[in-house]
């Protein structure tokens, strides 16, 4: 990485101020807070192009980032004293900037976003003295922009946050469609204004297709998944170490642990973000922070908010977990764009941040995506399991510990009587004939949440094996097979005898480990698990 010049601190002070939560550019430079500097990145930005529409999780970065792209377009120089964009920026032009955020509202109706977009237009046409002969928005926006360019002289800088929330605050509501077509119309003059806008950026979760502002803008540059820009938003391996090392030295010395472990806790816990292929990961600069103010290591991202999205997206959606959470093959098409019309599920999970790139097949044009880091998979899966279990959610942690402490002494009757108590009752978002999946998927969950390793869908020559957990000295093989009416004993024979005759063992055979070939019998009609039969 290239040497950036950045405000320099006292690095021997115990504590820094860390801006926690603090999205205002200018505020954050004013009190002295510790600045990751993104400002080489944001001069290529704005020297390089134009319309832009960048998709990052929740808790990244991006209003702090349209809040420097602000300050900057409003020629706030001294802001900047320090930083990489000093040395490349000569002119300071001030430009009129218009910045329009949704992310400080619900959206559950059309009410409530027509009321926020009075409200911003309403301050722009006093900031600009727009006479209003118009109470549509979209010729209001026109008459906005096109005032402000001729008044001051200058082309106008559009900065709009979280674009996308009052379509997701409804999804699967029958507001979703009308909250849709208020943004269609509200975006629309973007394009029509182009000879007066300077620039344009775009941010928010998820880019959802059918929203004329992408098929309008035809020149607008989708930075998501490219490379030079991967890291604009969060914290790099490099940076970490550049920027927080006092940090990193104050948690080592409070978890008593060496610098190097220290690190290697951080990562496994809150990097691994990937936001293209053959890249440098990135950290949540949220959880970063917050593990270096609390000095603990800590599940940070989740509990800052409920992730409505997911769990609104899981309720209304076929469940089909097996193939997220062991790796998922996808092309770009399948996680790049969200359409709320589509039964795909992907999408929202990638552009959420649950997932992202672990690999890319560059012949094939396939990426693997899988959870970031073991912060976002023990709280994925948590989710999942307190909407789709029958433990009560104060209870759930004691089940998975009573689960551990089984598979450990080798107890499979009291471990699978645990899973059967959890599924006991078919949640009433699965249907019938979605049994088979959903008792697989809960199944693998529960164990995931030991702390084996879990596998589901095994590939070897012969088949693919339900799902395997595996331990330092055991490995338990389980063949799920629903009754479809025929007697238990018969089910469970099938089930062994298809572990053997595909040889799931083999490969774990030279291994020396105790080997468990377990069948599990569920109920067709949706009464859960059935019984078990087990073979040493």
């Amino acid at each position: 990485m290239e040497n950036i010049p950045f405000l320099c601190y006292n690095f021997s002070m115990v504590n820094r101020f860390l801006p926690i939560g603090i999205q205002d550019f200018e505020d954050l430079r004013n009190r002295g807070a510790v600045y990751v500097d993104k400002t080489h990145l944001v001069y290529k930005l704005v020297t390089e192009g134009k319309p832009y529409f960048l998709s990052r999780p929740r808790r990244f970065g991006k209003s702090l980032l349209l809040s420097t792209l602000e300050a900057y377009f409003l020629g706030k120089k001294d802001l900047f004293k320090g930083l990489a964009i000093e040395k490349l920026e000569k002119d300071w032009i001030q430009y009129p900037v218009i910045k329009i955020s949704f992310g400080a509202d619900n959206y559950p109706d059309l009410n409530c976003l027509i009321s926020l977009e009075n409200s911003v237009l309403s301050e722009y046409e006093k900031k600009y003295n727009v006479a209003v002969s118009d109470s549509r928005a979209a010729p209001r926006l026109k008459n906005i922009i096109r005032s402000a360019y001729e008044k001051t002289g200058k082309q106008v800088v559009i900065l709009i946050d979280e674009y996308d929330k009052p379509i997701l605050d409804a999804l699967y509501t029958e507001y979703e469609e009308q909250n849709r077509q208020e943004l269609r119309s509200f975006y629309s003059p973007l394009k029509d204004c182009d000879q007066y806008i300077r620039f344009l950026f775009i941010t928010g979760i998820t880019k959802v297709s059918h929203v004329n502002i992408f098929s309008g803008l035809n020149q607008l540059n989708d930075i998501s998944l490219d490379k030079k820009y991967s890291s604009i938003c969060g914290v790099s391996e490099s940076e970490l170490e550049k920027y927080f090392k006092p940090e990193i030295e104050a948690l080592a010395e409070e978890q008593e642990m060496s610098i190097e472990e220290t690190k290697a806790k951080l990562a496994q816990m809150y990097d691994g973000y990937h936001f293209t292929h053959n890249v440098e990961g990135v950290y949540n600069p949220f959880c970063l922070l917050k593990c270096f103010s609390a000095n603990d290591f800590g599940s940070y991202w989740f509990e800052s908010g409920t992730p409505s999205l997911l769990v609104k997206t899981l309720q209304n959606q076929p469940l089909e977990l097996t193939t997220i959470i062991n790796g998922r093959k996808a092309k770009e098409d399948q996680f790049k764009n969200y359409d709320p019309d589509s039964k795909n599920m992907l999408p929202v999970i990638y552009q959420s941040g649950y997932l992202t790139i672990k690999g890319f097949d560059k012949p094939k044009r396939i990426y693997t995506l899988d959870f970031p880091n073991r912060e976002i998979e023990d709280g994925f899966i948590n989710i999942l399991l307190k909407k789709f279990v029958t433990v009560p959610y104060d209870d759930l942690g004691l089940a998975i510990g009573n689960l551990c402490d089984a598979l450990e002494l080798h107890d499979l009757d009291q471990a699978l009587n645990i899973i059967k108590s959890a599924i006991a009752d078919l949640p009433t978002v699965v249907k019938k004939d979605m049994c088979e999946n959903y008792y697989e998927s809960v199944t693998h969950l529960m164990f995931r949440m030991t702390g084996w390793r879990v596998v589901s869908e095994l590939q070897n020559v012969c088949g693919r094996s339900d799902v395997v957990v595996a331990s330092k000295d055991s490995v338990f093989i389980f063949e799920l097979k629903m009754d479809k009416g025929r007697p238990f004993e018969e089910v469970a024979e099938e089930a062994l005898a298809q572990i053997d005759e595909n040889g799931y063992s083999q490969r774990f055979a030279v291994s020396g480990k105790a080997m468990y070939k377990v069948a599990l019998v569920f109920s067709s009609e949706g009464k859960g698990l059935l019984g078990w039969k087990v073979k040493e």
